[in-house]
């Protein structure tokens, strides 16, 4: 233990990373479907390290991964944000506000009676609402308070120790309420309730976790028989007659001659053409009627495959049905579409927003000629522009650091975490206009939020672990009692307030109180119940919004408390 105890005194970064890898060890692990996750296990890794060994946390090295995070999380949400308000979405969006401000004064309430200090409160906060990037406002307020350094520490250290305490039933309780207990009071049943939104919205179901062996596009040669209605037509005339079936002819074999279609182009009977379509309305349909052919160099079209980031102003809020009625579209199929990092369910009735990715599929000369109509290309790429990165934190930082104002006695400043998020959503929204500009790869901005936090929070841990015991004996009951109210009234509230005032469909409401309380893990649970990820339209509506209140409520609880 000594060797140890010297060994972290001289090395601190391996304290850090052993909370890592235990903590996510630990997190990781599933009892009946739950988990505690890599962010909390790193928590309680550091506490324990940090209740065993005195371990040195350097404060800069704390800021410098948080505001990685933060950017992250503004970077991923920025698309999202500035467009929650529009069409439907504004439904989420106020949802989005209503639970967090329920769930600030839920907090300030139970802390008032329980008489909290500004450090438990933080992290009842972020405990019970499962916002653990709360924990890094509420420390960085606690920072620029007019206390003693070793107050400010102890302060820190109870916002992790009310974190790591409420945390546990926060996560239970938000599944409960979006699995079993909103169900039950809305008076549905999740299976039936999907099956008819999933017909709404136009949507096939498929088995969760079986995917189609065959490819959903082909492309297939067929002969024109002299009785065949599509001869002596011209191409366009000839696609119309297998109606919203969306088929296409591409190019045309007359005796030995390969002729490029145009929609102009008359058949003939006897000519081979090479038809683009899904594959159930190529075999079901033409292939119940016309003789199919293998014929390779007919067939030997150049396909392409590219992700567009949407941003035409034309196509943004039509549904996809509308689209495929869209000439300009001709030969292009929908492959993929997904919001902020989630795949949504493509159906007829799902609408296009600014900043989706849609994935187009077809031979290559129609996606060139249709995917400026979506909006950029997105080529891939692994390089992150750090120089957007660099400057875009380096100027929120400032600007949080910059912006303070005054609530009677106390001077608090807009913080730098806050101000770099402001910077990862400005940034984040100007790349879905300009797809170009500070391209950071999906990979790069998981790593920022998973390691940005889960280091912040491990960090957290070994500092807060001398102070975990004394704490708990301190706030230990009544801060859990307490954590069970601030967890279950906001998602009751937002219950009711989001059907019977908002009118939204239970099981997207249901989506939206986990988006609310950025539970992904809540999301997961009610597409699990339901047999379908359909929810995933109302978790990604309300998410946006939510991230930044939440995230910010840190700040504003430790000033509520501080005046």
């Amino acid at each position: 233990m000594d060797w140890l105890e010297q060994l972290f005194a001289k090395y601190p970064e391996l304290a850090v990373y052993l909370s890592l890898g235990m903590g996510f060890w630990v997190g990781g692990r599933t009892f009946r479907g739950f988990s505690l996750g890599g962010v909390t296990g790193s928590l309680l890794a550091g506490i324990v390290l940090g209740y065993l060994f005195e371990v040195p946390v350097s404060g800069a090295a704390k800021s410098v991964v948080f505001l990685l995070f933060m950017f992250g999380i503004g970077y991923s949400v920025g698309p999202q944000f500035f467009k929650a308000m529009r069409g439907d979405g504004w439904r989420f969006a106020v949802l989005a506000v209503f639970m967090p401000v329920v769930g600030l004064l839920v907090t300030y309430v139970v802390a008032r009676i329980l008489q909290l200090d500004a450090g438990f409160a933080g992290g009842l906060l972020s405990g019970a609402l499962t916002q653990s990037p709360a924990m890094g406002t509420a420390s960085d307020a606690i920072q620029s308070l007019a206390l003693p350094d070793d107050v400010k520490q102890r302060l820190v250290g109870h916002v992790a120790v009310g974190d790591a305490l409420c945390y546990v039933f926060g996560a239970f309780g938000v599944i409960y309420c979006c699995t079993v207990l909103g169900p039950k009071l809305l008076g549905i049943d999740l299976p039936s309730e999907a099956a008819k939104l999933e017909a709404a919205y136009g949507i096939k179901r498929t088995k969760q976790g079986v995917v189609s062996a065959w490819r959903a596009f082909e492309l297939r040669a067929y002969r024109l028989p002299p009785a065949s209605r599509a001869a002596g037509r011209t191409v366009a005339e000839a696609e119309q007659l297998v109606p919203n079936a969306r088929v296409f002819v591409q190019r045309l074999r007359r005796d030995r001659e390969l002729i490029e279609a145009a929609p102009q182009t008359v058949l003939q009977a006897g000519d081979v053409v090479a038809v683009i379509g899904r594959r159930e309305v190529l075999v079901e349909i033409l292939g119940a009627q016309l003789q199919e052919l293998e014929d390779r160099e007919l067939l030997d079209l150049p396909a392409a495959s590219f992700d567009v980031f949407v941003s035409a102003k034309d196509l943004v809020g039509r549904p996809l049905e509308d689209l495929a009625r869209d000439d300009t579209l001709r030969s292009v199929f929908l492959r993929r579409l997904t919001r902020g990092g989630l795949d949504i369910p493509i159906g007829t009735r799902t609408v296009l927003e600014r900043g989706d990715v849609v994935t187009l599929v077809g031979p290559e000369a129609a996606v060139e000629r249709v995917a400026p109509r979506f909006g950029r290309t997105v080529r891939p790429t692994e390089v992150t522009d750090f120089v957007a990165v660099g400057l875009a934190i380096c100027a929120g930082a400032l600007v949080g650091a910059a912006l303070a104002f005054e609530v009677g006695s106390v001077k608090l400043a807009l913080g730098t975490t806050v101000g770099t998020l402001l910077a990862g959503i400005g940034t984040g929204y100007l790349r879905s206009v300009r797809p170009l500009f500070g391209r950071v790869p999906d990979g790069a901005v998981a790593f920022m939020q998973t390691y940005g936090l889960a280091a912040f929070v491990a960090m957290v841990g070994l500092g807060a672990g001398p102070h975990f015991l004394p704490a708990v004996k301190e706030a230990g009951l009544g801060l859990l009692v307490g954590g069970v109210f601030v967890t279950l009234i906001p998602p009751i509230a937002g219950l009711y307030f989001g059907r019977y005032v908002l009118r939204v469909n239970p099981l997207l409401l249901l989506g939206g109180l986990s988006g609310a309380q950025t539970f992904t893990a809540g999301l997961a649970a009610v597409q699990e119940k339901s047999g379908s990820p359909i929810a995933v339209l109302g978790y990604s509506g309300a998410v946006p919004v939510a991230q930044v209140l939440l995230t910010t409520w840190g700040t504003v609880i430790v000033l509520l408390l501080s005046r």
